[in-house]
């Protein structure tokens, strides 16, 4: 498959907007133990969970906030673990299971600003691109694995993605941690998206050029 690539831009963010609701904030308020939180104001329910989380030790705070949105898919020693290890690395970064680097990153930004930068200050970047697939040819679902694929050609060879996944990224075998490497993937009209990942994985300084073709072999349905 050809496309034709072209960025359109690029925004560095410390946060990501909509991934904490009011259900989250009351329940951990109530995990903080801070009474009644039904009867707060909904726009002021944010603040106070930074209050509530200042009366804790860092640790402890991660420790909650790791049980209440990871307790699923992590063991208590793995937590135990974690909470100590983010207040010094950026373990959205660095964590093995890169399918949790997403949650990592929220749980972790929460904390900074808590406790107004006890924590370290990770970064996500967000692409807004167009891709067009070349006249003539059988469109297909664009997938994070595809996105990922067409971005590592207009990548200098210095990008970490590229360092880490040459092979992965050029071969016809699905590409399973590009579900991890991008947190989010939609469209936002006709041929052109936004997608968000971590600044550790792609930034700005990655590309060669912001308008490129890139040739993509599409796994088979054997190599899926």
């Amino acid at each position: 498959m050809q496309y034709n690539i072209i960025i359109n831009s690029f925004s560095i963010v410390n946060e990501i907007e909509g991934v904490w609701s009011n259900k989250d904030y009351i329940e951990l308020l109530e995990k903080f133990d801070y009474p009644d939180p039904q009867n707060i104001n909904e726009a002021e329910l944010r603040d106070y969970l930074f209050l509530a989380i200042s009366d804790f030790e860092p640790d402890e705070a991660a420790a909650i906030l790791l049980k209440h949105k990871l307790s699923n898919k992590l063991t208590i020693g793995q937590i135990e673990s974690l909470s100590h290890e983010m207040m010094d690395d950026k373990v959205s970064e660095e964590y093995a299971d890169i399918r949790l680097h997403s949650t990592l990153f929220n749980i972790n930004q929460l904390l900074y600003k808590a406790y107004n930068g006890t924590f370290p200050n990770s970064k996500a970047t967000i692409i807004e691109f167009e891709m067009n697939l070349k006249k003539g040819m059988v469109e297909v679902e664009i997938t994070k694995e595809i996105v990922l694929k067409a971005f590592a050609q207009g990548l200098s060879d210095r990008a970490i993605i590229n360092r880490l996944f040459s092979e992965q990224l050029k071969s016809e075998s699905n590409f399973k941690d590009a579900e991890g490497i991008i947190w989010n993937l939609v469209s936002t009209s006709n041929k052109t998206y936004k997608i968000t990942t971590s600044e550790y994985w792609l930034e700005k300084a990655d590309f060669n050029m912001t308008e490129f073709t890139a040739n993509i072999i599409i796994p088979s349905e054997d190599n899926k």
